[in-house]
């Protein structure tokens, strides 16, 4: 009945408070935010539902059905006050106010999430919306490039379209071939050793007459690679664009096994089999349950030890640890775990983005503990500290 009364409201008063709740999700998606058609319609209903009267009831409706990420919230209650905040609050909201925001709002404050602000305050031209009459292109051959000054930029400071840009380029990234040398022979001109099933094999096949040296040498292959990268919520974020350098990894090279952890492990290698990334990396979200949720280091390493280690960390694999080290359990058990991990792989390279921070050092109980088995530790922030990983691995 509620619903109802308000439905006639909004017709009989001419109001849009559909239109705005529309449009304040249009610029919540621009901002970053997981928000679809679905989504706004359940705004739409939700605000219906609750009423105009109550500022407060208004906020945790819209927040209960187009917030779903705990990061999230800061941004949604930024747009919140930039987008409804007027003088007359209440009595904008009896009118139901305007469809957009109006024209004169204040300039976003210094606080404001930058991806926000560009949506909220950008020109009416640059809106997704907005209907251009002439299709201009314009040839950047010549100028400078906006990728190289954001390449020392922090992948939590970035804008949509940098971090946009800044996955094409993680794409691109390849990391060197390291070659090892393996058990097996194989026929070659190196006098190594003596091929005599070779030689006594052609004897009998033309006689003994024929006798030629035939050698053997050791077979170089690539080394297994495998990464484990932590998906919690402290490091969503990264892990969010590490995982399309995890899948160009996966597609640049062969025995590349990928495997994510937050609260369990997930075995995550088939799905970024798939050659377009942006499908692989929703495959992936998907099927990992625990994805921004809790960590536990010492557990999701004990599970890999026992299930894992002797299928892929077999002929010398080089290990890419991609977490910040900060664990739930504190470091409980984490000492065994990372010594046998450490133990077993030819290179343990601990990936920490914490290593932003000039003066970081590592006091947590679990990050204490990664820094001691770590063959070498690395920053992983942005795409300056990306590249400086390929040239260490080349090196």
């Amino acid at each position: 009945m509620r619903l109802e009364a308000n439905l006639i409201v909004a017709s009989a008063d001419g109001g849009r408070l559909a239109d705005n709740v529309m449009h304040f999700a249009r610029l919540l998606r621009a901002s970053g935010l997981a928000v679809g058609p679905a989504d706004t319609v359940r705004a739409m209903e939700a605000a219906l539902a609750v009423g105009i009267e109550s500022p407060r009831r208004l906020y945790w409706a819209l927040h209960a059905t187009l917030v779903r990420r705990r990061q999230d919230r800061e941004i949604f209650n930024q747009a919140f006050v930039a987008f409804w905040k007027d003088p007359g609050f209440l009595e904008q909201m009896l009118s139901l106010m305007l469809p957009r925001s109006p024209a004169d709002a204040a300039p976003a404050e210094p606080a404001m999430n930058r991806r926000l602000a560009e949506s909220l305050f950008r020109p009416p031209a640059e809106r997704p919306d907005a209907r251009a009459e002439d299709h201009i292109e314009i040839d950047m051959a010549g100028t400078h490039s906006v990728l190289e000054v954001s390449r020392t930029k922090d992948f939590e400071q970035m804008s949509a379209a940098e971090l946009a840009a800044a996955r094409r380029a993680i794409a691109r990234l390849r990391l060197p071939a390291e070659l090892v040398r393996t058990r097996r022979l194989r026929g070659g001109l190196k006098r190594e050793r003596i091929d005599l099933r070779r030689i006594v094999r052609e004897m009998a096949a033309k006689g003994p007459d024929h006798l030629l040296l035939h050698y053997r040498e050791r077979r170089w292959r690539r080394a297994p690679l495998v990464v484990l990268c932590d998906v919690s919520g402290s490091m969503e974020t990264y892990a969010r664009v590490l995982l399309h350098f995890l899948h160009a990894l996966a597609n640049d090279r062969d025995r590349v096994s990928t495997f994510l952890f937050g609260t369990g492990l997930s075995n995550v290698t088939r799905a970024f089999a798939d050659r377009d990334p942006d499908v692989a990396v929703a495959r992936v979200t998907a099927e990992v349950t625990d994805f921004s949720g809790g960590t536990r280091i010492a557990t999701a390493l004990d599970a890999f030890n026992r299930q894992w280690a002797r299928r892929v960390l077999g002929q010398n694999a080089v290990v890419l640890l991609i977490t910040d080290g900060l664990d739930r359990d504190a470091g409980e058990g984490l000492d065994t775990a990372a010594r046998r991990l450490a133990a077993c792989s030819r290179r343990l390279v601990w990936l920490n983005p914490l290593l932003r921070y000039d003066r970081y050092e590592p006091i947590a109980a679990g990050a204490r503990v990664l820094a001691r088995h770590a063959h070498e530790m690395r920053a992983c922030h942005n795409l300056a500290s990306l590249a400086d990983l390929v040239r260490a691995l080349d090196a």
